[in-house]
């Protein structure tokens, strides 16, 4: 389904509506979809949280969120006061059924019975399965409901599972919609087109010609006022048991079967299954995490980690791992995905080096070509290969690089992620959530390593902030005999 056409009505009830999620991606996402047309005026969007406020109270910081956190070019004061008015506001303690679940029944009993209901859990996972039972049991779930869980799905496998299973009680699979908002990135749907709509590519897109793939997703912020929560989770957990798996999935599944929701997410799990086990003892080599310490972000001094947090912690700020994806396109390819807080740069990338060329024309083997898809900011690719170098005598070669930006036609603005998603949920478009079994088998996959490094069998490194990383993510690559993107020539 595209997302040019008409959304019928619709009613948004998220719940965890005072949060930082809430204020500064969804209203400003739902806001932006007004403006371009695609929310029909029926559309009501309803908050709860267990804040004691009024319609008004709220609706004001949802001003104020617009306020902050939208580009200048998409405020308009007229819209903007038009699309609060779509707002209403009810206190509720989402774990208690005595809670005010019949205020919440009143306000949706005021929309027609076939009216699309999207329930929206912007609340710690372990909420979920109770906010589900109180919709159940105060008969709020319809044919026409869908849920959108937010991430994280779980800590690891087993609490996955309870997850999964304490919201599948109540909700058809195919009304459960996890989000994973990287996939919402239009440059991360882009991999997709990039493969598989480009034969020059198509041709060469394996482990015959492609000597390595990295993917990056780098971070110049701290922990800030998250410290408490991020100290629970990780580097690891955090970004790249759902977001970077899923990156690498769309770079090494095989061509789906057509471009529909269950063809792609069929696709992408048969990468997640065919990752090659870290067993344990194996840790130590193909992972590397660590800490920040005290460092300089743009000419000031940051703290460190530990003194952000304020105690002692094993958390890692820092993570790399190396996987390999047993199928035949990919035998013993080596796939390194790393992310860091208060690094250098703010980035978030795909490099897909190919393997040398063998011809001796030029007095030497030439470089290796370059393929970096970037993800956020300055969305775009860029082709690094060979030239002649004109100011050379006879046949030197120069690298040059060809420079392309993924940016809709008419130059507007590429969407935020949470834009599209918010919609494809109402629509009923699952194609860029996450399938249960895909939650399941990234876990699977990342588990062992995180029980590893639980128990310190693999060294907690360290990096000054504003850094790329530890020395040992250096040693760490050389081993197969390749670099992160910032040390390569070009």
């Amino acid at each position: 389904m595209s997302d040019s056409q008409q959304t019928a009505p619709f009613d948004y009830i998220i719940f965890g509506a005072t949060g930082d999620l809430m204020m500064r991606k969804l209203i400003p996402a739902l806001y932006n979809q007004l403006r371009v047309g695609h929310v029909p005026e029926e559309a009501r969007i309803i908050g709860s949280a267990r804040s004691k406020l009024d319609n008004e109270e709220y609706r004001q910081r949802a001003r104020e969120a617009l306020n902050r956190f939208l580009p200048d070019a998409h405020k308009d004061a007229d819209l903007i006061e038009r699309f609060l008015k779509k707002i209403q506001y009810i206190a509720i303690d989402s774990t208690k059924y005595e809670s005010n679940w019949g205020g919440l029944k009143e306000i949706l009993a005021q929309s027609p019975d076939d009216r699309i209901r999207v329930f929206y859990y912007s609340t710690a996972p372990q909420l979920f399965e109770a906010i589900s039972e109180n919709l159940h049991a105060h008969g709020l779930i319809t044919k026409q409901s869908r849920v959108v869980l937010e991430k994280p799905i779980g800590t690891n496998s087993e609490t996955a599972r309870a997850i999964n299973d304490g919201v599948s009680r109540f909700f058809e699979e195919g009304q459960i919609f996890r989000i994973d908002h990287y996939l919402g990135k239009e440059t991360v749907q882009d991999i997709i087109a990039l493969r598989f709509a480009n034969p020059l590519l198509q041709a060469v897109w394996s482990g015959e010609y492609i000597k390595s793939i990295q993917i990056t997703a780098a971070e110049t912020v701290g922990v800030e006022g998250r410290a408490a929560y991020y100290d629970t989770s990780g580097a690891l957990r955090d970004m790249i048991q759902n977001h970077l798996l899923q990156v690498l999935s769309l770079c090494a599944m095989e061509a789906p079967s057509s471009l529909e929701a269950d063809a792609i997410r069929d696709a992408k799990v048969n990468v997640l299954k065919a990752l090659r086990p870290i067993p344990e003892d194996a840790v130590s080599a193909e992972t590397v995490r660590a800490q920040y310490v005290q460092g300089t972000m743009n000419g000031e001094k940051v703290p460190g980690y530990l003194e952000e947090l304020g105690e002692e912690s094993h958390t890692e700020t820092y993570a790399a791992m190396r996987a390999y994806v047993d199928t035949p396109r990919w035998k013993n390819t080596p796939f390194y995905i790393r992310t860091a807080k208060r690094s250098a740069h703010k980035l978030s990338e795909v490099v897909v080096t190919f393997k040398e060329g063998t011809s001796k024309l030029f007095g030497g083997t030439p470089g290796a070509d370059r393929l970096v898809i970037r993800l956020q900011p300055n969305e775009g690719f860029g082709l690094s290969i060979n030239v002649k170098n004109p100011s050379a005598a006879g046949f030197g070669l120069q690298r040059t690089a060809l420079d392309g930006r993924f940016a809709p036609a008419d130059g507007s603005l590429i969407p935020d992620s949470y834009e599209r998603l918010m919609l494809d949920a109402v629509r009923g478009y699952p194609a860029l959530f996450i399938r249960r079994d895909e939650v399941e088998a990234a876990w699977a996959w990342v588990e062992p390593t995180l029980n590893a490094w639980a128990a310190d069998k693999a060294p907690m490194g360290h990096y000054a902030a504003g850094s790329y990383g530890p020395e040992q993510a250096r040693q760490f690559t050389a081993q197969t005999g390749d670099q992160w993107h910032e040390d390569m020539a070009d």
